[in-house]
């Protein structure tokens, strides 16, 4: 069957604003930026994770109507469409402070969690990407995690 993801797709509304922040900030790095014509394929990966992408795709022809293309497009901007990617690091704290002094803007600072240490941001766009230092062990999910995560405190 399967052996691995190799590309996700990330809607997004401008490729080279996507790129600003996926490279520029985040420290991804260009797999492909392909003019075929009709659409540009571009693809972004972790240095350290090659081979695994995200496709910076623009909502449009061929995959979408126009009409579809805008729905997305006002999907995309109020962050409706759900988690973009969940990022994973060593130190959340640190590639918080990081990426902060660049000017990544957060929508929750590092959290201690049951699964371990996250925090989240917006791209430009309003794609929700969550950053998490992943907990040693198996995890435990309490009753009162299961509030919290009920309340989204």
């Amino acid at each position: 069957m399967f052996t691995r993801i190799g590309i996700t797709s990330i809607m997004v509304l401008d490729q080279d604003e996507a790129l600003d922040f996926y490279c520029g900030k985040l420290g991804f790095e260009v797999a492909a930026d392909v003019d075929m014509g009709f659409m540009r394929w571009l693809t972004v990966e972790l240095p350290t994770d090659p081979g695994r992408q995200l496709l910076l795709e623009l909502p449009g022809p061929p995959a979408h109507s126009e009409e579809v293309a805008t729905q997305i497009r006002d999907l995309v901007t109020k962050g409706a469409l759900g988690a973009a990617a969940m990022l994973n690091t060593d130190d959340c704290q640190k590639t918080y402070e990081t990426l902060r002094a660049k000017g990544v803007e957060f929508t929750e600072v590092p959290t201690q969690q049951p699964y371990g240490i996250d925090c989240a941001l917006r791209d430009p766009f309003g794609n929700h990407l969550r950053i998490t230092q992943l907990a040693d062990g198996p995890v435990e999910i309490t009753d009162e995690d299961i509030e919290r995560f009920k309340r989204g405190t």
